[in-house]
């Protein structure tokens, strides 16, 4: 009987804590004895699912209190995240304009560009570091600030080294901390549902530019390059350091299964821990190659749409290439929430396995239709499709394998590999481009990239569970209930 009490007052998954000394019962409300309210007695009943029933290890996962304090987390995550995306997404409105003030050509110019993108991914596992330390809302909130910042000093700069210096390495440290910060932050508070909280904060970065595009390209006309860069800087620096208030670790609470689904591991490493492990260089290997491959098409595409005859088409009574890049930007972001939401129902592996190979399948398609404009159109945003998941399921993935205590700086780590596929991806088709004469290797390439790691996830069904291979047996067990 006391047994059957103990488990009685022990609140199952799913449900509120109540406070100490509570007089009902969190699972059937009904009034429970004395002896069990006595706040000693339901601390120690908390203290129970701590260890092992039946020879069966729990996961020290947090639950999420109160009910919708999870959702506010990502709502002001998602805010955060569209506040730094127009320095990445908006650089190419402000190109000529910047070139005419400074006087300089657009190769010098786009130095700027590239310094962005290294800071925000290379610096990544270091700004993960300080957002552990620090917490998220104190690094996040200056993460932001220096994103809107750079725009505000980009407007007085006269020359082109501080122009690299304010846009490039100022905002790409912003950027890279608030991007890092919120996907590590979400996966802790989204036990259940990583892939799809991973890819909704991943989806307001890829789509938070969609809101400002026509506004700084309206501003741009009517107002100057340095009236545009001070106001939307000050606009986006206010609204993510606002949004950034609210942002908070989940509170620990008891040892409960988090998923049904997906396997999970029972303890966290650290970035060093998992440095040591192959199955992370294999995540990084495989997010490495998709991330290539995509971006060796994709930032291609205005080059080889004018080759193949596409760029003054006319589509739904539409240029066809930019409502191919208007449609692109779409499913860009919408594939990353689906994608992630079907993989916390039906598994990582196989979510990538359909992905991936859904993009493998429609750049072989693209590249057999490119002279058939609706075609080119439609077959883009399937392309645009299949790859941007990969920041839902790879940042859900890796906290699934090493444990979300490090989230952040493991997942900055992984991000990486998003550098080094913005470094490879666009030179490297244009070097193939400029030896061959032609698309055809180019597309080969990235289509090869896509159907490597499909191949890989073919001939082991679940890769990331194999820890067995990694050295460190024993991690996973599959989630079960907590019986009494």
């Amino acid at each position: 009987m006391a047994r059957l009490m103990l488990f009685a007052c022990i609140p199952q998954c799913g449900q509120e804590r109540m406070p100490y000394g509570h007089n009902r019962s969190p699972v059937c409300g009904r009034n429970l004895p004395l002896s069990v309210r006595h706040p000693g007695w339901m601390r120690f009943t908390e203290a129970c699912l701590l260890k092992t029933e039946n020879n069966m290890t729990t996961l020290s996962e947090p639950l999420v209190t109160p009910k919708f304090g999870k959702w506010r987390q990502l709502v002001l995550g998602l805010i955060c995240m569209a506040a730094i995306s127009s320095p990445q997404y908006v650089w190419t409105l402000l190109t000529k304009p910047l070139a005419a003030k400074l006087g300089v050509g657009l190769p010098e110019l786009q130095v700027t560009f590239s310094l962005l993108i290294i800071l925000q991914t290379f610096f990544s596992p270091f700004q993960g570091r300080l957002v552990e330390k620090f917490g998220p809302r104190r690094l996040i909130a200056i993460g932001t600030v220096m994103a809107g910042m750079s725009w505000v000093l980009s407007a007085q700069v006269n020359g082109l080294a501080t122009l690299w210096l304010v846009y490039g390495c100022m905002g790409g440290l912003g950027t890279g901390i608030v991007y890092i910060g919120v996907v590590g932050l979400m996966v802790k508070w989204f036990p259940q549902q990583r892939g799809f909280a991973a890819g909704a904060v991943a989806a307001g970065y890829g789509m938070g530019a969609i809101i400002t595009t026509f506004p700084i390209s309206l501003s741009l006309t009517t107002n100057g390059l340095e009236h545009t860069l001070t106001t939307f800087g000050i606009l986006f620096a206010l609204v993510g350091f606002l949004a950034s208030q609210g942002l908070k670790l989940p509170p620990p609470a008891v040892s409960q299964p988090v998923s049904q689904t997906v396997v999970q591991s029972s303890r966290s490493f650290t970035s060093r821990e998992m440095l040591r492990q192959p199955l992370f260089w294999l995540m990084f290997a495989m997010m490495a190659m998709m991330s290539t491959s995509g971006l060796m098409v994709t930032s291609q595409m205005a080059v080889f749409a004018e080759d193949f005859g596409i760029s003054q088409a006319v589509v739904f009574g539409m240029a066809a290439l930019p409502l191919a890049l208007t449609i692109d930007r779409f499913t860009n972001g919408l594939t990353r929430p689906l994608f992630g939401f079907i993989s916390d129902r039906f598994g990582r592996e196989q979510t990538m396995f359909i992905a991936f190979a859904l993009e493998g399948v429609a750049m072989m398609l693209w590249l057999a239709c490119r002279e058939d404009p609706l075609l080119f159109v439609l077959l883009s945003g399937v392309v645009f499709f299949g790859w941007g998941e990969i920041f839902s399921l790879f940042p859900s993935t890796l906290t699934d394998t090493f444990g979300s205590e490090h989230a952040a700086s493991n997942y900055g780590w992984l991000y990486i590999s998003q550098g080094i596929g913005s470094i490879l991806g666009g030179p490297l088709a244009a070097l193939l481009y400029q030896h061959t004469h032609g698309w055809h290797v180019v597309f080969s390439c990235a289509i090869g990239l896509d159907f490597l790691p499909v191949m890989r996830l073919a001939t082991k069904a679940q890769p990331f569970q194999e820890f067995d291979r990694a050295g460190i047996a024993g991690v996973y067990h599959r989630c079960q209930p907590v019986v009494g």
